[in-house]
């Protein structure tokens, strides 16, 4: 134990010693780390970030009620829908939001609505709809999981009160799912973050695109990344901590009921 802790300090200050001493020009990295084109791809990171989870757990949610339903046609819908995007890269799904208007050339509701599609799916919608509708692919299997983790008997119970089987899984069954599926959602909110940085491959001007624009003109790549990626662990680290508070007072009530 002692000669590995050992070896892995000599790793760690070789590292350091190597970024210390490499052709890194950190004053520009602390010049553009607070650079206001910055700050505002953050914002939009941001953004993308919390929509997108958002859409993601609306989804994943009502697929995943639809993965246990007793209705055929629910259940294959919803098989459906997780084989198709949870199959496919999301890059590619990306892109294929990106160029929807190739598809459907406008978005049309009779009475409603009548645009172009290309003026509705702008990057960030598309950006939203790409990686939104990805990770709810993965949440309806997490939340059918947690589902079919709670006790039968609490179900049969709550039918016994007259309890409808609506009722019942607004009542019963997905609070207990959520307070299972919670450390799961904290790293779906730390990965979004991260996967975020593809919408730049659709114009879309996040964080990474921004950079990417300075560092085309003043040729500054490595240190443009180096911002960007000392926001990105600050994002992270700020969901995570989140995370951790989260579950400690979901799991204090539980243990308080009980």
């Amino acid at each position: 134990m002692w000669i590995a802790g050992v070896f892995a300090i000599l790793i760690l200050a070789l590292l350091v010693r190597a970024f210390a001493v490499g052709q890194i020009r950190w004053p520009i990295v602390g010049e553009f780390l607070t650079a206001p084109v910055i700050i505002k791809g953050f914002g939009w990171t941001l953004l993308i970030t919390f929509t997108s989870l958002a859409l993601g757990i609306v989804l994943g949610f009502s697929f995943g009620i639809m993965r246990v339903s007793s209705s055929p046609v629910l259940r294959f819908t919803s098989w459906l829908y997780v084989w198709i995007f949870r199959g496919t890269p999301v890059l590619l799904q990306l892109l294929i939001w990106f160029n929807i208007a190739l598809i459907f050339p406008r978005f049309y509701i009779p009475g409603l609505i009548d645009e172009r599609m290309v003026d509705v799916v702008t990057p960030f919608v598309a950006a939203v709809l790409g990686l939104g509708v990805n990770e709810g692919s993965y949440l309806t299997e997490v939340v059918r999981g947690g589902i079919k983790s709670v006790d039968r008997g609490q179900v049969e119970a709550a039918h016994t009160l007259g309890m409808t089987p609506a009722k019942t899984m607004r009542r019963i069954i997905l609070p207990q799912t959520m307070q299972l599926i919670l450390p799961v959602l904290g790293n779906s909110a730390v990965g979004m973050l991260k996967f975020s940085s593809l919408a730049t491959t659709i114009a879309m001007t996040e964080m990474l695109n921004a950079a990417q624009r300075i560092y085309f003109i003043n040729g500054a790549v490595i240190e443009l990344l180096f911002v960007c990626a000392i926001w990105y662990l600050a994002g992270t680290t700020a969901l995570s901590i989140g995370q951790y508070y989260l579950e400690r007072h979901f799991g204090r009530s539980t243990e308080v009921k009980r």
